[in-house]
């Protein structure tokens, strides 16, 4: 009883859409193969700060051989989601890392994918690291890409769609030139869809 006058009390104080808002999102870090926990942890802090979200790490997967194309010695991106629980509830998402090269059928790699409707999106770190470039590892600098590539594909699982602004985080990484050039924050015109 006492918590229906609460839900009675706020909805007439803040409205209802704001009380549904109060809902923290859960974020969800699963891996696929072994990734450093380095990435992991500046990936939950950062995430944790961008999306006001509970930040956590689940279980780690092994890398799934049913998803792997040996001709062109990568990943299905969109077999591996499917592969994952349908999330708890409209604020679970599931953040999935893989360490391989993803691909989708129309393009010759993705950096990440997102099913809206399993609440799930995975990145690849692969084509993010300056060693497979043949050039000097940079670490920060991969933290960085990382975090982008993380938050656009979560952004999309927030109904996003991409943005025509090179600086924001939700436009289209066509190259890495692209990733390097956005920022890892949402424009102003993004940041007006967000829940």
């Amino acid at each position: 009883m006492r918590k229906l006058i609460l839900f009675i009390s706020l909805f007439f104080l803040i409205g209802p859409k704001d009380i549904y808002a109060q809902e923290k999102m859960n974020i969800e870090i699963v891996c696929f193969g072994q990734i450093e926990s380095i990435t992991l942890d500046y990936l939950k802090n950062n995430l944790s700060e961008i999306f006001k979200a509970q930040v956590y790490k689940g279980i780690t997967y092994d890398l799934p051989e049913n998803a792997y194309n040996k001709k062109r010695k990568q990943y299905l991106a969109s077999s591996i989601l499917y592969n994952l629980s349908k999330p708890k509830d409209k604020n679970h998402k599931t953040l999935a890392i893989i360490g391989k090269d993803l691909y989708v059928p129309e393009l010759n790699f993705v950096f990440g994918l997102a099913d809206t409707l399993r609440g799930a999106c995975i990145i690849s770190t692969a084509r993010l690291k300056q060693t497979h470039y043949s050039l000097p590892e940079d670490k920060d600098l991969f933290l960085r890409r990382t975090l982008k590539e993380a938050v656009h594909e979560i952004g999309h699982l927030l109904n996003l769609n991409h943005c025509p602004d090179s600086s924001c985080v939700m436009h289209f990484s066509n190259s890495l030139l692209d990733t390097d050039r956005k920022d890892y924050n949402f424009c102003n015109n993004c940041k007006k869809f967000l829940p």
